[in-house]
């Protein structure tokens, strides 16, 4: 894959977080702390295929970067990834030409849903095909997963759990790990969820024979691919 995203955010971890997520996925990443920075990247001649552009930033802010950008003739996806969750301010970003809004925090599994949808849309990547362990499968695109044929009903939240189960298929996950990925890397809660979302997803997915979600004791959680 020959994709290169632009990340534009000043907060160091953040920054590490989306440039590790997007970096797994198979995208080339840069990163710019400013919006300066941002515009000399994005008018170069070698410009990024998408901008993920945080709003508030030290000089020039993201709706102003994002403003000069369309004025200028830029068409580069832009998807805003900001603190500010104001309906009035989404309706301002996609006003200005961004073409997604993400709010922090965020789980790294949305964002990089979200990325790959851009990319779709805007004809730089192709529809992503289903994938499969055994019998099972799942279409992130279409937000489908069966077993053995029959389809399986499943939350937003146990789809993303999933989803990454499935994307690291044959590798142990901590929960620390599970929970950056799919309830953000801000979550404060009980990092007991994992447990109860990994339980409610065996019930809806492990059903009968061979189960495929197997718990690490003392580690984690790791998806098999085991047999058909």
């Amino acid at each position: 894959m020959d994709i290169e995203i632009l990340s534009v955010e000043d907060d160091e971890n953040i920054a590490y977080v989306i440039a590790t997520a997007l970096e797994l996925e198979g995208y080339r990443v840069a990163r710019a702390a400013s919006g300066r920075e941002a515009l000399a990247v994005t008018t170069a001649p070698r410009r990024p295929d998408l901008i993920i552009l945080d709003v508030m930033l030290p000089d020039v802010g993201g709706f102003e970067v994002c403003q000069r950008l369309r004025e200028a003739g830029v068409t580069t996806p832009v998807l805003f990834l900001t603190a500010v969750d104001s309906v009035s301010d989404k309706v301002r970003g996609l006003t200005l030409g961004a073409d997604d809004y993400v709010t922090k925090p965020f789980s790294v599994e949305e964002l990089a849903a979200r990325v790959r949808s851009l990319l779709r849309r805007t004809g730089q990547a192709p529809r992503a095909a289903p994938r499969r362990v055994g019998d099972l499968k799942i279409d992130e695109d279409a937000h489908l997963v069966t077993r053995a044929g029959v389809a399986v009903d499943l939350s937003p939240t146990e789809f993303g759990l999933l989803a990454y189960l499935v994307r690291n298929a044959g590798r142990v996950l901590t929960r620390w790990q599970i929970l950056d990925s799919v309830w953000g890397y801000s979550f404060e809660g009980d990092a007991s969820i994992v447990e109860t979302y990994v339980s409610q997803l065996r019930r809806k997915v492990d059903t009968s024979p061979p189960t495929r979600i197997r718990t690490v004791r003392g580690v984690g959680y790791v998806l098999e691919r085991g047999s058909p």
